[in-house]
């Protein structure tokens, strides 16, 4: 149930893992995309955000899928690095790292995404039944509802669900607190659904 119950992760071992996942976590991808394809100043764009949303809000499909892609990789990267190299327990830190990394990127004065993409990236990794699980519940809940942070929300609070069918409780103690985080980095939406303003896709 605890994020790492591995006593050997203790010292050096959890330093590792946890400057890996922070450091490849911490690449802002949409940034750089927007850059090199031509897009502008993603930080005058939208909302201000580094992720995938945003970047479609450039007009480019093609760099919002890649930004999508590259975050959810990144994540998954941070674990399946960790994983195979030591145990799940440091696959876990390195996951938690990578999306402090995303949220809170020091070479961006910590103001980066929101962490959607990198978390599905990271379940996967983790559990490829949950991740696609959880990847099927944020298409469907868009292609309906056609709000971006709704079906993020919607499909984040689903890893408890998942987690429970697929009984993997093992990945309790690491969901609660990526949950938590993202709910955070969504207060500002979560005020615009309540008040029923949040804009929808394409608008």
């Amino acid at each position: 149930m605890i994020i790492f119950p591995d006593l050997n992760l203790l010292g050096t071992g959890l330093i590792t893992w946890i400057l890996l996942g922070y450091i490849l976590g911490s690449i802002p991808f949409g940034l750089v995309l927007a850059q090199l394809m031509g897009l502008g100043n993603l930080r005058e764009v939208g909302s201000g955000n580094i992720g995938a949303t945003n970047v479609l809000r450039t007009g480019s499909k093609k760099a919002a899928a890649l930004t999508l892609i590259l975050d959810a990789g990144k994540g998954a990267l941070a674990v399946l690095i960790a994983q195979n190299t030591a145990s799940e327990s440091a696959g876990q830190i390195a996951g938690l790292a990578a999306m402090l990394g995303h949220c809170y990127p020091v070479w961006l004065r910590f103001k980066g995404g929101k962490g959607v993409a990198t978390l599905l990236g990271i379940f996967l990794a983790l559990n490829v039944q949950i991740g696609l699980a959880c990847c099927a519940t944020w298409l469907a809940t868009t292609v309906v509802m056609r709000i971006s942070s709704l079906s993020a929300l919607v499909a984040v609070l689903s890893v408890i669900l998942w987690i429970m069918i697929f009984a993997k409780p093992s990945l309790i103690g690491l969901s609660i607190p990526l949950i938590a985080l993202i709910c955070w980095r969504h207060r500002k939406n979560i005020q615009r659904l309540l008040a029923g303003i949040e804009p929808k896709i394409g608008r």
